[in-house]
């Protein structure tokens, strides 16, 4: 979804939101804006694609693709603005090089998986989003992401034929494993 596009998707981008925030701030207490239900931040921009995964009405998971060239106010990206000392909930050494500004890679947040998508299904669920993910940007003319993710990414992307590198060191955010990545998507397809 885009800003663009949200109306053609009837009530799915609130749902997506509100899912946000079950996850988020229900979920991992995080301290985020919010209003009505629903989770935003300085990054939910027109320049934002949103990919949902749902059946039937029920949003499964979800991701936030927004590219390094993105400029608002005093934001950029959300592992740019980290590093530029724009953000207390990341440290500025979140990557071992400087974050890019190129046309040719996104970012990806707000990455989740609703922890009761049952276990049958979460592998189809993750290879679904990670797939979305890698066309998205894909069409948008990137050829990486770059992320935080949690530290079984390797896992999951070697399930789905698809590789990341580590581009940051490992470390622990609400108590969950995780670090800066890298994943080539020009020529992933699934």
């Amino acid at each position: 979804m885009t800003f663009t596009n949200i109306h053609k998707h009837g009530d799915l981008f609130v749902d997506f939101m509100r899912m946000r925030h079950k996850v988020f701030i229900e979920g991992k207490g995080w301290d985020l804006p919010e209003t009505e239900g629903i989770e935003f931040d300085q990054y939910d921009t027109a320049q934002a694609r949103l990919i949902a995964i749902h059946s039937y009405g029920e949003v499964l998971a979800g991701i936030r693709l927004l590219p390094t060239t993105s400029r608002v106010g005093l934001h950029s990206y959300m592992l740019r603005d980290a590093q530029l000392g724009l953000l207390d909930s990341l440290p500025r050494d979140i990557l071992f090089f400087e974050a890019p500004v190129s046309p040719l890679i996104w970012e990806a947040t707000r990455l989740f998986i609703r922890t009761d998508v049952p276990a049958k299904l979460r592998a189809q669920v993750q290879t679904m989003l990670m797939t979305e993910m890698a066309q998205v940007a894909r069409e948008a003319g990137a050829t990486h992401v770059i992320g935080i993710v949690p530290s079984v990414f390797r896992r999951w992307m070697a399930r789905i034929g698809m590789s990341a590198s580590p581009v940051g060191a490992p470390l622990v955010i609400d108590g969950d494993k995780v670090c800066a990545a890298l994943f080539p998507v020009a020529e992933f397809v699934n």
